[in-house]
């Protein structure tokens, strides 16, 4: 039984730290594309990442997804679309509202995760917590938002909370990045449709030099680390953990965009925080990680059981 919940701890803290390495990445490869919305726009810029990263997702992973079983590639697909609209959305938000409140609001996905997947009422004791830090970072009580840049953040926070969903289920039954392979290619394909054929004509061998740096840090580098991070947490606890991001975003706002916190900024820092150590405590899957062997579809290592795992800890 001691190794048990040794292993558990221990598979928990892997995961969180893949998160916080996943959340860093994110928030800094925002914090550089805003000063391309000059040049591609913010729509451009989320382009010019996704081709990036599907062009070396493609070129390392070199999925096979006609082995993929009928239900994995449907689920991999959606994957991909509610990916480009959770780029694009944040990104269109990001033009609009400082980077800690947009991220803040953003965060509303996971949070509705963690709340839906918490197991009684005292797991909903970290999502509370993180949702109390949320309103102080967006502190809505002053007003003066832009109404389009709240309203694009809520759309990234609903396809985040799809994301959140989808990236453990098709984490679950593809091996290693096979999935997020295909996935972001499938983005990559929804953003060229949307913006793609008025970034082209701009392009640069500057600008496609930094998209690819850029590819790197969203979503190449952080996608990876959240596929493996779900297969060790429950969506629960990784959608609580997803509250560190804001405060991450306050940071790198502050240092790299000269955004400066408010008082009521720093208290919601503080919250959220909390709740994500507390996340991490106890947000480890009961179950095995289960993945398909190699990249054949047709036989499964295991059986994937429902999530057990409460976040409570209390």
């Amino acid at each position: 039984m001691v190794s048990i919940a040794a292993a558990s701890r221990t598979s928990a803290r892997s995961g969180t730290l893949m998160a916080l390495g996943s959340m860093s990445c994110v928030q800094l490869g925002l914090a550089l594309s805003v000063p391309l919305f000059g040049e591609v726009g913010p729509l451009g810029a989320v382009w010019l990442r996704l081709a990036w990263a599907a062009v070396i997702l493609l070129a390392v992973v070199r999925p096979r997804p006609w082995r993929f079983r009928r239900p994995v590639l449907l689920a991999t697909v959606a994957l991909g679309v509610v990916t480009a609209g959770m780029t694009m959305l944040f990104m269109a938000a990001v033009a609009r509202l400082p980077l800690g409140t947009a991220s803040a609001l953003e965060f509303l996905g996971p949070l509705g995760v963690a709340v839906a997947r918490g197991g009684g009422r005292r797991s909903l004791l970290w999502p509370g917590l993180a949702a109390a830090g949320v309103l102080l970072l967006t502190h809505p009580w002053q007003g003066g938002a832009s109404p389009a840049g709240i309203g694009c953040a809520l759309g990234a926070a609903i396809c985040w909370a799809g994301y959140i969903l989808l990236t453990q289920a098709v984490g679950d039954e593809v091996a290693g990045l096979q999935g997020l392979a295909v996935s972001i290619t499938v983005a990559a394909l929804v953003a060229t449709a949307v913006s793609g054929p008025a970034v082209i004509g701009v392009l640069t061998p500057h600008l496609l030099l930094v998209g690819v740096g850029l590819a790197l840090l969203v979503p190449v580098i952080p996608f990876s680390l959240e596929m493996y991070a779900l297969r060790r947490l429950t969506t629960s606890a990784f959608g609580t953990l997803m509250c560190l991001e804001p405060a991450i975003a306050v940071t790198v706002g502050l240092v790299l965009l000269g955004q400066v916190p408010r008082v009521w900024s720093l208290a919601g820092v503080a919250f959220v925080i909390a709740a994500g150590l507390g996340a991490e405590r106890h947000g480890a899957r009961t179950t095995p990680e289960t993945v398909v062997v190699g990249t054949d579809m047709s036989t499964v290592s295991g059986v994937i059981a429902p999530e057990t795992a409460d976040i409570s800890g209390c």
